[in-house]
């Protein structure tokens, strides 16, 4: 695949994922689909609600990101009945302490770092036309102002499953999309956060990392994740260098 250029993304219809997300935790809510049983394939949620793979994949992160579903290898999605795993409570924070984003985004630096480099490595074709679909999703999103949060995470998710390590989609998963800091749900995003420029520059470091792994450039993926996620921690440490700034005008 071709190096990916910074031209607007094509338009698609709008907030389809959040309609698959919506009937299926009405399903999974009513017990339709009840804990511990499997969600029909991705081609048959495709044909039910008319809409493409990709809207499917996004819809199935978000649910996985709330706790809802599990990715099984080979298996399908399953729906859970409590905590995906020993990693589940390291989602459940909701301080909207910047602290805990600073601890959250280390933690992702460990992670995802590496995912980036074994994508880049392992993924095959479906898996990186996934990530790019996350990144022209995240593209049009912005372009129409809509919020990006739940894109963004897509995209960090698909590079976890290009690894063909499902434990790097458990832990992401765990983590869950409020540790996205344009995500309109997170603790930390506010409106000082969720600038048009902010998210652009976001998308920019995004395609970065996608070239990276498109290329089959294990080093640059590495690197461009590294950059894009010490980006992040620097961000947020002026912002607590600010807020402690405040405190002390105050006292």
């Amino acid at each position: 695949m071709s190096v990916i250029e910074a031209t607007p993304p094509p338009a698609r219809k709008p907030k389809l994922a959040e309609m698959v997300v919506e009937a299926l935790r009405k399903r999974i809510g009513s017990g339709e689909v009840g804990a511990g049983e499997k969600l029909p394939t991705e081609s048959q949620l495709t044909q039910h609600f008319g809409v493409s793979r990709t809207v499917v994949r996004e819809a199935i992160a978000a649910l996985a990101a709330d706790g809802l579903v599990q990715s099984r290898q080979g298996a399908g999605v399953f729906v859970m009945s409590g905590p995906t795993s020993a990693f589940s409570s390291i989602g459940g924070e909701r301080s909207n302490k910047i602290s805990v984003a600073l601890n959250v985004l280390e933690v992702r630096m460990g992670i995802e770092i590496e995912s980036a480099g074994l994508a880049a490595q392992r993924r095959s074709a479906s898996q990186e036309a996934a990530i790019l679909e996350a990144w022209n999703e995240f593209g049009r999103l912005l372009a129409i102002g809509n919020p990006t949060g739940k894109t963004d995470f897509a995209f960090h998710r698909a590079i976890a499953a290009a690894t063909n390590n499902p434990f790097y989609i458990e832990v992401l998963d765990a983590l869950g999309s409020r540790t996205i800091p344009c995500d309109v749900a997170s603790p930390w995003g506010t409106e000082s956060v969720l600038t048009y420029d902010y998210q652009a520059g976001l998308h920019e470091e995004h395609r970065r990392i996608l070239n990276a792994i498109s290329t089959r450039d294990a080093e640059g993926a590495r690197e461009a994740m590294r950059e894009h996620l010490s980006r992040s921690q620097d961000r947020y440490r002026a912002r607590l260098a600010e807020q402690s700034s405040s405190l002390q005008d105050l006292s």
